[in-house]
């Protein structure tokens, strides 16, 4: 064994004294960043990666949780601020359920839970009332902590003490105090504080609305009902800014898609400010129009034709004509006599037209202003190399899209006015910075690292492969010795064939390599 070991060592020894002192230095270099990479690669796949499973927990909720990993041999971490508790990523989700059946999160309340913990053999009525009070307060606080955006809650309810005396119970109320915290960055609806207000309500007996108080850390929150209309005017706002984000967003990526085909998407930025009209008018139109549109004229319903005439004698003695006390002003004085001819004609017609309704009801959503400015990279990068006829191109696309985009707004915009709201830039955006995690290295840099470990390799592999072929071409290629001192054999003197096939023989198993030589003379020797 330890000839062996020796035999080995030499050969390592013989080996490596063949390299230079150059390339002894690239293999050991070759050799230390593949171990380096190696043992970084081992510890990056090998480690235990951990997985926020609770956060937000309060101290007792904490030390339950820690008691039943601890319980069930499972590796967790706390956090700096002891309210998260960190478990490994392959078994978050088994932890989570566990701990959710188990009932361990209680949020600092237990609820009506608590009864079934402890006997209520012996307790008093005093007792048992503070008991159910706290229970109550407890399941309110549970079920408005698994509302979206509230992240801790506290309530304090007070119930109406019952009396043997009837009509007392009538003036007693009920009342309910609860203060909320909500998640960062988030701001409840009014429909969000109406469901509040109507939890407590259903939960509470003999709970009335209005003896209902609800608090943030922004100040008081009030239902519709109380007319707490800031929550519906803050929601509106909140969905206009939600549809214009959207409205811009579509128009960036139709911009961005469009002109992917002249640059790369990566080298293209683009910027669009929309302005919006969210008012929404109901008006209503009554029209009438004739049936017949030749002579303007609708369809006759009824005629009513009327025709009088008189004929007759008129023989009456007139008054006293003058101007005295008892005469008439005007009055005929004299006796008149002839004949009296009169005639009366009307014509009455109905006619039917069209009578038309028009309820409008105008769209709540008018673009009143749009401006897109594009900034992109010209091949090459260099911004002076930017085509003017591929800009006036993009220009020209821009200007229609924004055109076609105003075609509603009441407004009509000169080209000189739309090319205004137009603007392409040339610039030179530079490489991408490589992005890389808060956790550790990023992929691309293990990537890169293992694949320069297998170049590396790789071409080690080719340097020694090269080195032995070429030790082996210089083993084949030995010249023959000049001059070679073999063993004398006097064929002169020796007649008989039997003895020289003897001293051939003996020489060959004595000393073969001596043999071999000689044979070699004698074939060069033939040769010349």
């Amino acid at each position: 064994m330890n000839e062996k070991i020796g035999q080995f060592r030499e050969r390592a020894t013989q080996y490596w004294n063949h390299f230079g002192k150059t390339q002894k230095i690239a293999l050991l270099s070759i050799l230390g960043i593949v171990l380096i990479v190696i043992v970084l690669l081992t510890y990056q796949f090998t480690k235990t990666e951990y997985e926020v499973a609770f956060q937000d927990l309060n101290a007792v909720d904490a030390a339950a949780i820690m008691s039943q990993l601890d319980a069930n041999n499972i590796s967790y971490k706390l956090g700096a601020d002891g309210k998260s508790i960190s478990v490994p990523s392959a078994q978050a989700a088994k932890v989570r359920v566990d701990i959710g059946s188990q009932g361990i999160i209680q949020n600092g309340s237990l609820g009506f839970g608590a009864f079934s913990e402890s006997s209520t053999f012996g307790t008093t009525d005093r007792e048992f009332d503070v008991k159910y009070n706290n229970a109550l307060n407890g399941e309110i606080q549970q079920l408005l902590n698994r509302m979206q955006g509230v992240s801790d809650s506290k309530v304090v309810v007070t119930l109406p003490k019952e009396s043997v005396f009837a009509g007392l119970e009538e003036n007693e109320k009920a009342l309910a105090s609860v203060s909320l915290k909500f998640k960062p960055g988030y701001r409840p609806n009014q429909e969000a504080v109406d469901s509040y207000f109507n939890l407590v309500k259903t939960a509470v007996p003999k709970l009335a609305l209005e003896d209902i108080t609800i608090t943030s850390e922004e100040g008081e929150l009030i239902s519709s009902v109380q007319g707490g209309m800031r929550g519906t005017l803050s929601s509106a706002i909140e969905e206009q800014m939600k549809l214009r984000k959207k409205f811009e967003n579509d128009i960036r990526n139709s911009v961005k898609q469009f002109l992917g085909r002249w640059v790369s998407p990566d080298k293209i930025d683009v910027l669009v400010a929309a302005s919006i009209n969210f008012d929404k008018k109901n008006s209503e139109e009554r029209l009438v129009e004739p049936v017949n549109t030749v002579d303007t004229k609708g369809i006759e319903i009824s005629v009513q034709q009327i025709q009088k005439s008189f004929n007759g004698t008129n023989g009456q003695a007139g008054g006293i004509a003058g101007m005295g006390q008892q005469e008439v002003p005007g009055y005929p004085g004299a006796d008149n006599s002839g004949t009296t001819n009169s005639e009366e004609n009307s014509s009455t017609i109905n006619y039917e037209v069209n009578r038309i309704t028009n309820q409008i009801v105008s769209s709540p959503y008018t673009v009143k202003d749009l401006s897109i400015n594009v900034a992109f990279e010209p091949p090459g990068g260099n911004p002076a190399n930017l085509d003017e006829s591929t800009k006036l191109a993009i220009e020209t696309v821009l200007v229609n899209y924004v055109r076609a985009s105003l075609a509603d707004s009441g407004v009509t915009y000169t080209d000189e006015e739309l090319a205004k709201k137009v603007s392409v830039v040339a610039q030179n955006f530079g490489g991408a910075a490589e992005t890389t995690g808060t956790g550790g290295i990023a992929t691309g840099w293990w990537i890169g690292g293992g694949v320069l470990a297998l170049a590396l390799l790789a071409g080690t592999a080719v340097l020694i492969s090269r080195r032995r072929k070429r030790q082996e071409m210089e083993e084949e290629e030995i010249p023959l010795p000049a001059k070679v001192e073999f063993p004398s054999i006097d064929l002169e003197n020796t007649t008989n064939e039997s003895q020289v096939r003897k001293q051939l023989e003996t020489l060959a198993k004595k000393k073969p390599d001596e043999f071999v030589n000689l044979l070699r003379t004698w074939l060069v020797e033939e040769t010349r």
